[in-house]
Order: structure tokens, then sequence, then C-alpha cells
């Protein structure tokens, strides 16, 4: 029995032997500091070890998903080693044995889009969204959107969504094979739960290593790619036309948009 002990992250594990993760910051549509950034690279290593648990859904609190960084929170924190940190958190989602379902209650931006789209199963409700806007504040998709994006929606596709930062509808992100299943029906986080006991219902061994043996080509991809767009992605923060360039290209961009 693990003891679960959180900030920003409510963890709630039933009967079933699911494991339901919130993101618990609505005030800021569960934005990541950095300590909930160490809480989520921890609360996988938890739930890992915790063989009570055979399923996990990941959700937001509130009416999203997850916004991304909380970059006037991360600013003001001298951060060790964010490639690591960075690392830590995709490895850590893609290791832990038992299916993780995102249940995407509204927006998923930025790290957000990253989290909701590492996990093995996804379902959105109707009204959400998904864009990784990293470009748009005049940084390199460095968390893992140049890693899994291309792999589900394929290389020239996720090119014009990383180098635009343009968000799409649930129903367009599932046409494309992004996600699996829009729900409108019913609240997403109960349609996520529900199909997460099917799994925790099933044969444990066969369902874990189907898992791995599927993620070992995102783990591929993540061994060549995360650490250079980190890097990255760290460099252009500190880059002096950042400030110029950001607000340039939003006016380029909504110029576009309206033709």
């Amino acid at each position: 029995m693990t003891s679960f002990n959180y900030t920003y992250l409510l963890v709630d594990k039933r009967p079933s032997g699911v494991a339901v993760v919130t993101m618990n910051r609505p005030e800021l549509l569960n934005a990541v500091n950095w300590e909930m950034h160490q809480e989520l690279e921890r609360v996988f290593i938890d739930l890992d070890s915790d063989k009570d648990v055979r399923a996990i859904v990941l959700t937001g609190a509130g009416r999203g998903f997850c916004s991304g960084g909380d970059q006037k929170s991360l600013d003001k924190v001298a951060i060790p080693s964010p490639t690591r940190a960075g690392r830590h958190l995709i490895r850590n989602i893609l290791e832990v044995e038992a299916p993780v379902i995102a249940a995407v209650n509204g927006a998923a931006v930025g790290l957000g889009a990253t989290l909701a789209l590492m996990c093995d199963v996804i379902f959105a409700h109707s009204s959400a969204r998904f864009a990784d806007t990293h470009v748009t504040a005049g940084v390199v998709a460095g968390d893992g959107g140049a890693v899994i994006w291309p792999l589900l929606i394929g290389p020239a596709r996720a090119k014009h969504y990383l180098m635009t930062g343009e968000f799409i509808s649930a129903e367009k992100a599932a046409a494309m094979g992004m996600i699996n299943e829009v729900v409108t029906d019913r609240d997403v986080r109960d349609h996520a739960i529900g199909y997460a006991e099917m799994l925790a219902s099933g044969p444990r061994e066969a369902i874990a290593w189907t898992k791995y043996s599927v993620n070992k080509i995102i783990k591929q991809y993540t061994h060549l790619l995360l650490d250079t767009s980190i890097a990255l992605e760290t460099l252009t923060f500190a880059s002096p036309e950042r400030r110029e360039a950001v607000a340039a290209f939003a006016e380029k961009r909504k110029r576009f948009a309206e033709k």
C-alpha cells in the first residue's frame, strides 16, 4: 500500500484497481509550476510501485486539463536541470506498467498537450482543444512535443502545428488519429474511469507487456530527440530576440488566419 502525499495532485485509488490522478490548480487551468512538475515526475513512480494499481486515469480539475507550464512561477525558480526534469517526467509516464488513460476535460496546451498525448489511451470531451504553443512564446517545443506529435499525426502535420501553435479541436484530433475518442454523451472523466476499470479487470501481465512492447517505439524516439529539444528550448528562452519575435509572429499568424 502506497501513501500518497501531494500538494498539487489529487490521487483517488479505487477498489477496482484504478487510480485517478487529478492535476489540481483549477484557478490557473492546472498550469504546472516547478513543485507540480516534481510531483508529476514522482506520482508515476509511486503508482508503479503499488501493485494494487492496475490502471491510471490522468485528468485536470475544473474546466481545463492542463494549460502548460506556469511561466510566471517557473521564471522565479532556478531549476537545477530542466533537461533531467523533462526527461524523467516523460520516462516515468512511459515506464509505468499500468495503462494510463487521459481524460481531457478541457484545454491541453504545451506541456499539458504532451502529458495527454503521452498517455496510452486518450479520451477528450467535445469542448477540449490541443495545442503546442511553445513557438508562440518564442521557444522550441522541447518538453516532448517534438517526440509525440510526429508519431501520432505524421511529420508534415506535426511540423505545421508545432511551428504555428495552432489549436486543434477534439473532433479534428480524433479524425487525424491523434486521440482515441471524443466523448459527448457523458462526463469524459467517468468514461475514462469506466474504460480503465475494464482494463484493470483484464489479464495484468498481458496488458502491461503489450503496452511495454508498443512503447518501445516511443522510447526510441524519446532517446533520439528529447534531450536535444529540451536543450534547444533552454537556449531559446535566453534569446534576445524572443520578445520582439513573439509579438511580430503573433500578429502575422492572426492576419494569415483571417485570410
